[in-house]
Formats: C-alpha cells, structure tokens, sequence
C-alpha cells in the first residue's frame, strides 16, 4: 500500500494504492488521523487506485469522517472502483459520507 498528498487550496486529497483491510487500515487511521490533526479539516480520499476494502477499511474511513466533522469540515471519498463502490453502496456509506466519480468533483463540492 502506498499514501500520498496533494493539497489543492484548502483542500487535502489524499491518495491511496492497494488494498484496505486489517492489515493496512491502521496505517490509512493513523495518516488521515494526522492530517486533519494538523489542521486540515476538508480531506478527501482518491480511492481510484483501491482494490479492495474491508470492514477495517470502512473503520478507518468512518473515523475520519468523524473527525474532520468534529473540526467543522468533512471528510469526502472519490474515484472508487467498481467493487469498492459497490461494498460502500451495501454497508449504507452512500447515505452517511459523500462519493464522487473523480477527485476534481469532490474538490469542486467544497467550493460551494
């Protein structure tokens, strides 16, 4: 698995490579969970290159979602493929968190 950032305006997308589960998630907890400590409380995560994601993987993106509302932002998720999309349809995440098809949708909806 690999993390990166890119900040646009007042925006943190961050992007993540290969697969979320148990062994993984606590490395996605503790770097979004350092992001928005640092101040940045409208964070998105590019899951364009997400594989597959567990139940330890939705953990760690409802944790954030906490958080970043909790600092009086939001928490976004862009770009999920296929299958990841699909298991965020069936755990009911589309009626808690906001999915977007790509990354500049989802830097787009802070806007407004």
């Amino acid at each position: 698995m690999d993390i990166q950032k890119d900040q646009r305006d007042q925006v943190v997308v961050v992007s993540i490579t290969g697969s979320i589960d148990a062994f993984t998630a606590s490395e996605v907890t503790n770097y979004l969970s350092a992001e928005i400590s640092a101040g940045h409380n409208r964070v998105i995560a590019d899951l364009s290159h997400v594989d597959y994601i567990s139940s330890a993987g939705l953990r760690a993106i409802l944790s954030a979602l906490k958080e970043t509302r909790q600092m009086g932002g939001d928490f976004r998720l862009a770009g999920a493929q296929p299958n990841v999309s699909k298991l965020l349809h069936i755990s009911g995440f589309v009626s808690i968190i906001k999915i977007f098809s790509t990354v500049d949708d989802a830097v787009a909806s802070f806007a407004g």
